[in-house]
This record gives structure tokens, C-alpha cells and sequence, in this order.
């Protein structure tokens, strides 16, 4: 195995969240952020999959909306697609997520209004370092998240805005919070037999593609990338295995996909199709935002493919 394969699962095995009780760390030995490998003394790499849970907050409700439907106007004529709306808290989700040993998961606030912000805010203290936060983060507030317990912050449309993507933006950022808290939101559609990344809540196509020379070149800014499959995001229409691949193949640091996972199956095909280097996310399917793939399912698959790194 080459250097360069090895690195992609280089071994990533973070503290334990430092405000987890220790009762949960007795219970969770396994309690790490997303595994990717066991590389040592020239033994083979093994990788591991993992799931990463979500917290999608609009208007300070936990809700699962069809991305591609988000709109900044109001008056454009197309309406917002709303697949599910808990009567639980983010705070009561964070907890849970807590209790089952999930890390890494992430708290996207659909909007700039206070009322998410407050929920965002309640998920991160309920469980700190163990969640990760995106939605309007810029270089003004993105170390006050960090501050607030956020493990990374999550950058969008601060660094890719109006098609382009602004590379100073991205460079302070690195400055301020440092690379190792910072994960890029390269959510992509299919254009002319590619994948580029989308701007403007999903509606317009940038100039910037993912494809390899793009994941090496932003590597070197973050830590961690998540790609939404934008055509299959919030439809249960089943993955974007052509994208998984891609991602599997070529990028050099840990990575979460995330759209159109409806069945145990789907995450199998993800586990194979990222040859076990893309971790996932499930919104709309699972069976706690309103679908039918059982969250304990998905938890138990999720410390078995870890369970098997660690053999």
C-alpha cells in the first residue's frame, strides 16, 4: 500500500469531548470522532466508517427541509419543502447523541435568525466538542461557536458565495480558528458530467468542481469536508454512489457524505463505494425525524464498522 492510499486513512483517533460525564466515557470506551485507519509498524491500513447525526435548526426548530428549496426570498414563487418537524429540542438530540457515543455530528442553523442561533447554542452546551456548527458562519462569529463548545466550525457560504469561491475569506479564516477546527461544506450538483460545488442555498453552480486536484488543493485548508449530494438531498430517492467514490478515491482527509440514504442498504453501499473512507450522515429517513430507518439500527451499525477497525 502506498503512502499516498495510507494517508488518506491516516489514523485520527481525538480525545473524548472533555465536558463528557464520566459515566458515558465508561460506557463508551470506543468514544472517538470518526476512526480511519490502524496503520502501525507497516501493518495494513483498515478504515472505518462512521455515522455522523444531524441537527438541522429552522426558526429555532429542529426540522429536516429539502436543501435545495431553502431560499433567501420569499417571493421567488417556490415553496419550502419541509419533510419533518420535531417537537423536541436540539438540546434533547444533542444529549441523545451524547448518551449513544455519536461525535462529530453536525448542528446547521437554516437561517440567520436568533431563535436557531439560541437552539444551536443550547445542542453545543448540552454536549461540548462533540458537535460541530455551520450555517452563516463567518470570520466575525466563528470562534464565538468555538468558545461555545463547538469541536469545528462548518463554512459555506462565507468562502463559496456568488459562484466563485474567495480564498482570502478562507485563509483568515484558517488564521483565526485554525485548520484543525474548520470543516468545508463542498456541497455539489451535476453539471455536464461533473461535480461542482453549489453556491447561494443550493441554486447557483460555482466555477469550482470536486474532483482531486480540488480536494488536495482545500485539504490544506481544513480538516474535514462535507459533501451534500445536492440532486438526491432530503428526497430518500437513494445515494449519489458515483460521488462517494469520487470522494473515497480522492480525498486526502476525513469526509462526510450526506443525501438520499433511505435503507441499512444505502449505508452499506456508501461503506463500499467510499471503500470505508466516507462517513455519513441520515436526516429525513431516520425513523426520529418522521422516516422509517430505525435511529438504533443505524447507531449499532455505526460501533460495529468501529468495533472492526479496532480489531
Amino acid at each position: 500500500m502506498s503512502f499516498r492510499m495510507a494517508s488518506r486513512c491516516a489514523a485520527r483517533h481525538p480525545q473524548p469531548p472533555c465536558a463528557a460525564p464520566q459515566s458515558l466515557q465508561a460506557r463508551s470506551r470506543a468514544l472517538v470522532r470518526p476512526a480511519r485507519s490502524g496503520a502501525s509498524r507497516g501493518r495494513a491500513v483498515v478504515c472505518a466508517v462512521s455515522f455522523r447525526p444531524c441537527i438541522d435548526i429552522h426558526k429555532g426548530k429542529v426540522k429536516q427541509i429539502v436543501g435545495s428549496t431553502l431560499r433567501d426570498a420569499v417571493d421567488d414563487g417556490t415553496a419550502l419543502v419541509t419533510n419533518f418537524e420535531s417537537d423536541k429540542s436540539a438540546e434533547e438530540f444533542a444529549n441523545a447523541y451524547k448518551e449513544d457515543g455519536l461525535v462529530g455530528g453536525h448542528v446547521i442553523m437554516l437561517g440567520g435568525d436568533n431563535a436557531s442561533r439560541s437552539s444551536a447554542l443550547e445542542a453545543l452546551h448540552a454536549y461540548p466538542g462533540g458537535l460541530q456548527v455551520g450555517g452563516g458562519i463567518n470570520l466575525e462569529n466563528a470562534m464565538s461557536y468555538i468558545n461555545e463548545g463547538a469541536s469545528h466550525v462548518i463554512v459555506t457560504s462565507y468562502v463559496f458565495s456568488d459562484g466563485k469561491m474567495n480564498i482570502e475569506r478562507l485563509t483568515q479564516l484558517v488564521e483565526l480558528v485554525g485548520k484543525q477546527r474548520l470543516v468545508l461544506d463542498l456541497s455539489c450538483r451535476k453539471k455536464d458530467g461533473r461535480y461542482a460545488i453549489v453556491t447561494d442555498r443550493w441554486q447557483k453552480f460555482s466555477d469550482v468542481y470536486v474532483d482531486g486536484p480540488t480536494l488536495e488543493h482545500l485539504a490544506a485548508y481544513a480538516d474535514e469536508f462535507l459533501v451534500h449530494g445536492v440532486d438526491v438531498e432530503g428526497k430518500r430517492l437513494g445515494i449519489d454512489e458515483e460521488l462517494v467514490a469520487l470522494l473515497g478515491l480522492h480525498s486526502p482527509i476525513p469526509t462526510t457524505y450526506a443525501g438520499g440514504v433511505s435503507t441499512m442498504d444505502d449505508l452499506e453501499r456508501i461503506k463500499q463505494a467510499g471503500k470505508s473512507r466516507v462517513d455519513v450522515t441520515v436526516g429525513s429517513a431516520l425513523d426520529i425525524f418522521g422516516g422509517d430507518l430505525p435511529y438504533s439500527k443505524v447507531v449499532s451499525w455505526h460501533k460495529e464498522q468501529n468495533m472492526v477497525s479496532q480489531r
